[in-house]
């Protein structure tokens, strides 16, 4: 019986589904270096650790207070 592998690069659509965001915000955010990506061949793809870290960096923005 084969065990069920977890996904760990996403491509941009996928990625953006995953932050809930749009494919077009995504890209922007690979564009500013917001959003690591790595290449495989022609694909740009998107890290499990890099929608993790990119989550947590925006944590102290949006809990700051005045």
């Amino acid at each position: 019986m084969a065990t069920a592998m977890t996904k760990m690069l996403f491509p941009i659509p996928e990625a953006a589904v995953a932050l809930g965001i749009g494919v077009t915000k995504c890209w922007e955010l690979v564009a500013a270096g917001d959003l690591e990506t790595v290449r495989i061949g022609r694909r740009r793809l998107v890290p499990v650790s890099a929608l993790e870290k990119y989550v947590e960096d925006l944590s102290p923005r949006t809990t700051a207070g005045p």
